[in-house]
């Protein structure tokens, strides 16, 4: 689904990393873990840097992730958003959703079990190991290409994680939206970020 707009993303990442990035020494690297919650591709939160910098201090404290994050940063970047899975619009729905079966008949015809979204640590109640997510994502992207059509650049989902935002309600505070992208072509152009921004 074309989107035709450029958005502000935000990588929470190590700060050499984000160094590299800027001086453009280095591109970023495609994420291909089978947890990825928006399937294979680049990770960014929209217009979120302080988001992107909690995420960056979570992965330089937990012992799983200490390795690729000594010292946390963020780096800003331009994304053309182009062909876009947009997971906030009904079409790009749907698509999942048919996907989603194709997938299980496919595990289900070898004997194979299908992919769980499951929690990463002890307390993990947002399951953000999206193992299941992943798949479906990714299956989507393969059966565009094997049936010729246009792939997908970009994908767009909006993530409630997190407690209750105050005592009631339905508003979690960890929302947020992240962004996938799988050509790097439209990532435009990178920028620091203000300290006071995070």
């Amino acid at each position: 689904m074309k989107m035709g707009s450029f958005v502000l993303g935000y990588h929470g990442c190590d700060r050499d990393v984000a160094e590299e990035l800027l001086a453009g020494s280095s591109k970023f690297k495609a994420s291909e873990n089978d947890h990825d919650w928006l399937g294979h591709g680049v990770y960014f939160w929209e217009n979120n840097p302080r988001r992107a910098m909690h995420w960056a201090q979570f992965m330089a404290d937990h012992p799983k992730f200490q390795r690729r994050v000594k010292t946390p940063a963020v780096v800003g970047a331009v994304l053309d958003m182009g062909n876009c899975l947009d997971l906030t619009e009904t079409t790009s729905l749907e698509l999942v959703h048919k996907s989603y079966y194709i997938l299980k008949q496919f595990y289900e015809n070898q004997n194979l079990v299908l992919p769980e979204n499951r929690p990463a640590f002890e307390g993990d109640e947002d399951l953000i190991q999206r193992c299941l997510d992943c798949a479906v994502i990714n299956i989507v992207h393969d059966l565009r290409r094997a049936d010729g059509f246009e792939e997908f650049q970009t994908v767009r989902g909006v993530f409630l994680e997190g407690g209750q935002l105050f005592p009631g309600s339905a508003i979690r505070n960890k929302t947020h939206i992240q962004i996938c992208v799988r050509d790097l072509q439209n990532i435009r152009g990178v920028f620091r970020v203000d300290e006071l921004d995070l």
